[in-house]
């Protein structure tokens, strides 16, 4: 849940920059219900909308004004989640330069919701009708305390799975049904023992990444993940799940059970086509990743639930700056964006996970079966992990945070530095940051 922070100055604003299938378009074009426009010759609305990453937006964009003709809609896509961010901050903080409509990661949510008086309240422009559509901890991490203040409709969501190599697994002699695989390691007592057996066995490491599995412990947790305000308050007294997190990463790199790949380097992704390692906790979109990198292993992957249930690694929400001129416009075009309809094509077009509890008993998401997967189907999977999650309370500035605490991890892999030594170094130095803020 959010706190609803004070006002954010100019000052503050500065401080923190630290398919679908043919036709699919079409069927949604002639099934969305959008306002009535103005007549045939009108002066058009332009809206601009600056995205994140590679999406389908553009050509949602353009299926929208097909059937709005007098709104246009200009998509400027950033790959680089921080620069996407620190744009809108310097924007903000200018008092010029930001869009109608912006793209706003989970990570950043708590830094733009201190600066509330620079955006519109969506519950004012209508999203109080639509709010019993989404999952209930997504629509919390949009919102106020008190849910009097909405600043961002849901988009995505990320839940977290355990993607393994079902072959390599069974070379092992471990169980490689997904079932039987999901019960063997329901606790993270028991994954620990998994895991060491299939080192035993194989002498090659069970997990990819430290920092998969950093993610997986951490996120699954509720409130706040590190530090919900601007102070000297230590993670570790906050959020105990942090320090379990670290903890457990650490037996792994020091028991030879997590490999040593930095998480998307390229040697991650050569692991992915070898037998470098069969464990990955990851989110639903990470299967995209897999496809992409590791194609020749088709068919020998499957999903397994992660111990101890789920938590959620990334998504998004759409937000409205109070510079745009049309905002009434602008929240008509991010409810349709944000729709059942738009969100499954989302999903068909990019893999991201609906937010939309009602897509969950589309057909052809429940009941799909992929061959990458050896026929299982995904979104059986993604369903099941999305009953775990509770809301999560981001910090400020959680990149910063991150950096700490992932460097002291490095330096236990890589120096073999004390990791108590290196966890308390890591507190002090978030203290002194947060100090100095």
């Amino acid at each position: 849940m959010k706190k609803l922070g004070v006002l954010a100055s100019a000052a503050l604003l500065f401080f923190i920059l630290s398919t679908y299938s043919e036709g699919g378009l079409g069927v949604i074009i002639a099934s969305s219900q959008g306002k009535d426009r103005a007549a045939e010759g009108a002066k058009s609305i332009e809206l601009s909308f600056w995205t994140l990453g590679n999406m389908n937006f553009d050509e949602l964009a353009e299926a929208y004004m097909k059937e709005h003709p007098d709104i246009r809609i200009t998509v400027r896509s950033n790959g680089d989640q921080i620069t996407h961010h620190n744009n809108l901050t310097i924007a903000l903080a200018a008092g010029s330069g930001a869009p109608d409509i912006f793209q706003l990661e989970i990570g950043y949510m708590e830094r733009f919701m201190r600066a509330e008086d620079k955006f519109y309240n969506l519950n004012d422009l209508g999203a109080k009708h639509v709010q019993d559509q989404y999952l209930d901890w997504k629509w919390a991490e949009g919102a106020s305390t008190d849910g009097t203040f909405q600043l961002g409709l849901p988009a995505d969501i990320g839940p977290m799975v355990a993607y393994y190599r079902a072959d390599l697994v069974e070379q092992a002699g471990l169980p490689a049904d997904p079932a039987s695989l999901s019960e063997a390691i329901d606790t993270w007592d028991k994954f620990i023992t998994v895991a060491r057996q299939y080192t035993e066995q194989t002498g090659k490491p069970f997990v990819d990444s430290w920092e998969s599995l950093l993610n997986a412990v951490r996120y699954q947790t509720a409130g706040v993940l590190h530090n919900s305000q601007l102070d000297d308050t230590l993670i570790g007294d906050v959020n105990p799940q942090l320090k379990k997190a670290y903890d457990l990463t650490v037996l792994g790199i020091r028991e030879g059970w997590i490999g040593e790949s930095a998480l998307l380097s390229s040697e991650w992704r050569e692991g992915l086509r070898s037998d470098s390692f069969a464990f990955i906790p990851g989110a639903s979109w990470t299967l995209d990743y897999l496809k992409l990198h590791a194609p020749e292993t088709s068919g020998q992957w499957r999903i397994a639930q992660l111990p101890e249930g789920s938590g959620n690694w990334g998504g998004s929400f759409f937000v409205l700056p109070k510079e745009g001129n049309h905002p009434e416009e602008a929240y008509a075009f991010i409810e349709w964006l944000a729709s059942k309809e738009i969100q499954i094509a989302s999903l068909r077009a990019k893999g991201l996970m609906p937010s939309i509890l009602e897509a969950y008993d589309d057909p052809q998401f429940l009941h799909y079966q992929d061959d990458f997967l050896g026929g299982q189907s995904p979104g059986v999977e993604f369903v099941k992990a999305v009953q775990h999650i509770e809301a999560v309370q981001y910090d400020p500035l959680p990149h910063q945070t991150e950096a700490y605490l992932k460097e002291a991890l490095r330096n236990v892999q890589v120096r073999e530095a004390d990791p108590e030594v290196e966890w308390q170094a890591a507190l002090e130095k978030f203290r002194r940051f947060t100090l100095r803020s």
